[in-house]
């Protein structure tokens, strides 16, 4: 059958939902990496508003990827609320090219989140129901490969584009939107995973039934938000660049933070179908562990290079891995697994904010050695408490 090919070594609908995130983030990550200078430089936002936008937007996207999961077991379509949210999210590059104040460009930026909102956890579940268990790892990792293949080409893009588009931050958003087309026109290769006799299938409602009847599946998701609450943003823990080298060493290290995630994805997508995706992401949260602690002690270049390579491999181990983990627990067949998929990205979305909240103002108001010992020592805790509770799912299914 035409869904079961495989380019690049996953199945077909893999490949093409790959190549949608990869233009999106090529696209999305284009606009990002100039918006902080556009806010302040072009519109003049003072530098605190430019971490309260993202913040806030962060928080309602990680709210509605519950409410987008649920919408899509309701429906049972995955492929139609996902395009809604990509066209959404690109429609408002188009528009920035317009933005005349700082509340048009955060009315805006929060429009691209609800669009990610809407989007993630129905895309998640549809990459869950067009492969088979035994091909979940290589999937995901091959999915989160190529998302962060196009967000790492997207800040270079926007290096070198800039100076050839006489400096004019609305051209760029201009290509940046037509790549984010590309990506809406890649879903023309997508199709809906049919599901034999779902003809009758319930309709499922937003209740308080998966947290009672998925009992361990949510405590391994809180044990993913303690651990979470002690990762940093990589936007922050790339000031330790400066501090050890200089301004020139940020991009680079981010550089290096993503060729790893990119390099690593797919063969631990692979080793996590082998061994079981607990014992992957567990190896993942203790490289964090080991390269926050890495960081505390950079003196120099190399140990600072080591350490950003490190959080590269955590966040390959951990990314498709995590969301593979939710696509097993509830089956791909089960009604809930977008709702499920949204729990899981919405606690994680939550936990990323309040890591940034405590470990930039450690960092502030102490200095970069509180944060990144509170970052070692919270994500210690959490893959401590991730291995109690994924190991007693694994005693119950025995």
């Amino acid at each position: 059958m035409d869904e079961e090919k495989k380019i690049m070594g996953v199945r077909k609908n893999i490949f093409f939902l790959g190549l949608v995130s990869m233009f999106n983030d090529l696209s999305g990550e284009m606009v990002q990496s100039v918006m902080p200078v556009f806010l302040t430089s072009v519109l003049g936002a003072p530098a605190v508003f430019v971490g309260f936008i993202d913040g806030a937007a962060d928080a309602i996207s990680s709210v509605l990827k519950v409410v987008s999961g649920w919408f899509s077991d309701k429906v049972h379509k995955r492929k139609l609320p996902a395009v809604v949210g990509y066209v959404i999210s690109d429609a408002t590059r188009w528009f920035l090219m317009f933005a005349q104040n700082v509340w048009q460009v955060f009315g805006l930026r929060v429009a691209d989140r609800v669009g990610k909102g809407f989007r993630d956890a129905p895309r998640d579940a549809l990459i869950a129901e067009s492969a088979p268990e035994s091909e979940l790892g290589r999937s995901y990792g091959f999915h989160r490969a190529m998302d962060t293949l196009g967000a790492t080409i997207g800040p270079l893009s926007a290096f070198f584009l800039l100076p050839f588009l006489g400096g004019s931050y609305r051209k760029l958003f201009f290509i940046a939107f037509v790549l984010g087309f590309l990506a809406i026109a890649s879903f023309v290769f997508v199709k809906d995973k049919k599901i034999e006799g779902t003809v009758q299938k319930p309709r499922p409602r937003l209740n308080w039934n998966l947290f009672r009847t998925h009992r361990r599946f949510v405590s391994i998701v809180i044990s993913i938000f303690v651990f979470g609450l002690g990762t940093l943003p990589i936007a922050l823990v790339l000031l330790k660049a400066k501090e050890v080298g200089n301004v020139a060493d940020v991009p680079l290290m981010y550089f290096v933070y993503s060729l790893a995630f990119v390099f690593f994805s797919i063969p631990l997508g692979r080793l996590a179908d082998r061994i079981g995706e607990r014992a992957v992401i567990a190896g993942g949260f203790l490289v964090a562990v080991l390269a926050y602690i890495g960081l505390l002690s950079s003196a120099h270049i190399v140990m600072l290079t080591a350490s950003f390579a490190a959080l590269g491999v955590y966040s390959a181990a951990t990314d498709g891995m995590q969301r593979m983990l939710a696509a097993k627990a509830f089956g791909a067949e089960h009604e809930l697994i977008a709702t499920a998929q949204g729990f899981l990205n919405m606690a994680v979305g939550f936990s990323s904010l309040g890591a940034g909240l405590i470990g930039g103002l450690l960092w502030t108001s102490v200095d970069s050695s509180a944060a990144l010992g509170y970052a070692a020592a919270v994500s210690l805790i959490g893959c401590a408490l991730f291995l109690v509770v994924s190991a007693e799912r694994v005693r119950h299914r025995a």
